[in-house]
């Protein structure tokens, strides 16, 4: 099993506009190979900020990796300009691969 995750800063008082973001896109991952489950995470709001992650559960790095090459990861990917002024900062990726 491999997690891939993504850390957002977003502007307190956006938290709203940024999950409509998430909610009203097509994410086209239900029809990828190896895909298991998303969940978006929110949590604590310091220093203007609240923290959001965005949490893909996949069958191996290898089925992540092939999807970020995918016709189905641009797709998904097509309307992040939107949230520009919403998100502080890139996101940072971080990936894990199940050892237990």
């Amino acid at each position: 099993m491999y997690i891939a995750t993504n850390r957002f800063s977003i502007g307190e008082g956006r938290e709203t506009e940024f999950e409509e973001v998430w909610r009203s896109r097509d994410s086209h991952l239900d029809e990828v190979p190896g895909f298991q489950q998303f969940r978006l995470l929110r949590g604590a709001t310091e220093d203007g900020a609240t923290l959001y992650i965005s949490h893909t559960q996949w069958e191996s790095r290898e089925a992540f990796e092939a999807w970020t090459r995918s016709d189905s990861f641009r797709k998904s990917h097509a309307r992040t300009g939107s949230s520009q002024g919403v998100v502080l900062s890139h996101p940072k990726f971080e990936g894990f691969e199940q050892v237990l």
